[in-house]
């Protein structure tokens, strides 16, 4: 069974300056990342950046077209319009079989807003109330859905067949 657990800071570099402490739990066997990326919202701008952490995770467990997705829905699909949004809705859709329900989804996009960061782990074997506690003591908040297993491998396949689709040209 994997994870997916977002993390909220209260600063725009929260995220990134949390990567030393979900290291560090990875070395100390508290954590397995399967897979990672972050998102800084600086004040001021119209949408936050976003950061595949594949290096910490080796190749990744879903790959960069997971993430640009599931970013693209949760903060570009206000700012694109009504049509190119009922076409990431429809996607989202399958989303929701795979266990990123339309809640998890309302909930990202009301918590993670300019002057925030966030961190995002698809984890799996974490001691969860040594992380919970090593995570709480930096101040971040979090937001989690679990994955099952088979939910995971649906995530992973079907990213995996839209990058394969997408290098066939």
């Amino acid at each position: 069974m994997g994870t997916l657990t977002v993390w909220k800071f209260d600063s725009a570099s929260g995220a990134e300056q949390a990567l030393h402490l979900l290291t560090r739990l990875q070395k100390e066997q508290l954590i397995r990342i399967n897979d990672a990326a972050y998102v800084s919202w600086p004040e001021g701008r119209k949408k936050p950046k976003t950061k595949d952490l594949g290096k910490l995770t080796g190749s990744g467990a879903l790959g960069g077209g997971f993430w640009g997705f599931l970013f693209g829905l949760l903060f570009f699909v206000p700012l694109l319009g009504t049509a190119v949004g009922a076409a990431f809705g429809a996607l989202a859709g399958s989303l929701a079989h795979a266990g990123i329900d339309e809640d998890f989804v309302a909930e990202v996009r009301r918590q993670v807003v300019p002057g925030t960061s966030a961190l995002f782990v698809v984890s799996s074997e974490a001691v969860a109330d040594r992380v919970l506690g090593s995570f709480r003591e930096t101040g971040a908040s979090l937001i989690t859905t679990n994955l099952s297993h088979e939910q995971e491998e649906r995530l992973r396949q079907a990213f995996a067949e839209a990058e394969d689709e997408s290098q066939v040209v």
